[in-house]
């Protein structure tokens, strides 16, 4: 998995929840077919948090599943590249929060997601920028 630290600058999506799921998208990536998540992290809060990251798909099949640690004040990217059909989900959880967020790799080849974790909420946010 590629990483890329960014600044609090970036590009910030706002659809707040406690948890939320946004699914689907409609959705030609030259990729061979495989869809692709594009992730950013971000950790508005003071103290760093340590999120798990994992993307499935309704088969089974585990595309990453890892832990991170990002610092308080930064955002982290992450690129996972998925299956070529179905619903995938992808989930970031710490320690009291979960954020989550699915697209059909049917339909959308390039899925762009934001999960921003406050001391009070989670945010999540996605759209598909690369459609079948």
């Amino acid at each position: 998995m590629n990483r890329r630290q960014f600044g609090m600058n970036r590009r910030h999506f706002v659809a707040v929840a406690t948890m939320a799921s946004l699914a689907g998208c409609t959705g030609s990536f030259d990729g061979g077919g495989n869809s692709r998540l594009a992730l950013t992290v971000q950790n508005e809060r003071a103290d760093p948090v340590t999120v798990r990251i994992e993307v499935v798909d309704t088969e089974g099949t585990t595309y990453e599943d890892e832990s991170d640690r990002i610092d308080g004040g930064v955002a982290r990217s992450y690129e996972v590249t998925g299956g070529t059909a179905g619903r995938h989900e992808v989930t970031v959880a710490g320690e009291g929060f979960r954020g989550q967020l699915a697209w059909n790799a049917d339909t959308c080849s390039r899925f762009d997601g934001t999960v921003s974790v406050t001391d009070e909420s989670v945010s999540v946010a996605g759209e598909c920028v690369d459609q079948r």
